[in-house]
């Protein structure tokens, strides 16, 4: 499960060591680690990690197959979770040290920065082969990150880049070659730099600058599967 810890003013969401898919008690805890960074005082700044193979592997297609009559709640939590990551009125940076897919891909575009590991892993939305369309908030989410063509192409041939791939297509921010601490701690320096952003004004500037995207995110009527 995900894990919340401090140092200083940086914050460290450790999204765990497995394919960190999105289960409902999983979502939970990352709301309940939001809500701990949001309410501390003072400057302040969000690391989202994991180790090991994956970052994330996005939807818990297992837990859906299970619960049917779950799905449109269920859907409608992880597109808050997107429009929580997108406002926050704190700098994110995702730390990507492995394969990130499809909604797992989702979350990380809708962190400020991201830093990805340049020779491990890769980034990927395989909607398109996976026959599963995105949902109208996901597509205004992807859409409001990355530039039209490589939205196009990532959307709807779903290529996998690799991190200097992605660094290329400006996807993620920075490619850092070295094993998942190096990508920490690349990552860790730069959310070190924005803490002192933290606070209301940067929450309205993110909440105006995306209030579309936005708007259709939490729209459940829209997103309904």
């Amino acid at each position: 499960m995900p894990e919340l810890t401090r140092s200083a003013d940086l914050f460290l969401l450790d999204l765990g060591s497995d394919e960190n898919r999105f289960h409902p008690d999983w979502i939970g805890e990352v709301d309940a680690a939001l809500d701990e960074v949001e309410a501390a005082e003072g400057p302040k700044a969000l690391v989202t990690t994991a180790t090991g193979k994956f970052w994330s592997n996005g939807l818990d297609l297992e837990w859906l197959g299970a619960n049917p009559d779950g799905i449109n709640a269920y859907v409608a939590s992880v597109h808050g979770l997107f429009a929580r990551f997108l406002s926050l009125p704190v700098h994110s940076v995702a730390a990507v040290q492995g394969h990130c897919f499809a909604a797992g891909a989702m979350i990380a575009l809708a962190h400020d920065f991201r830093v990805m590991r340049g020779d491990r892993g890769y980034f990927c939305l395989p909607e398109v082969d996976i026959h599963i369309p995105f949902t109208p908030g996901m597509d205004a989410l992807i859409r409001s990150r990355l530039t039209p063509q490589v939205a196009h192409a990532a959307m709807t041939t779903g290529r996998r880049y690799g991190g200097h791939d992605a660094r290329a297509a400006g996807i993620v921010d920075q490619a850092v070659d070295g094993d998942e601490a190096a990508v920490r701690a690349a990552a860790t320096e730069l959310a070190a730099g924005l803490t002192g952003k933290a606070g209301a004004t940067l929450g309205t500037i993110k909440n105006r600058m995306y209030a579309e995207v936005l708007r259709v995110l939490r729209d459940e009527d829209a997103n309904r599967l």
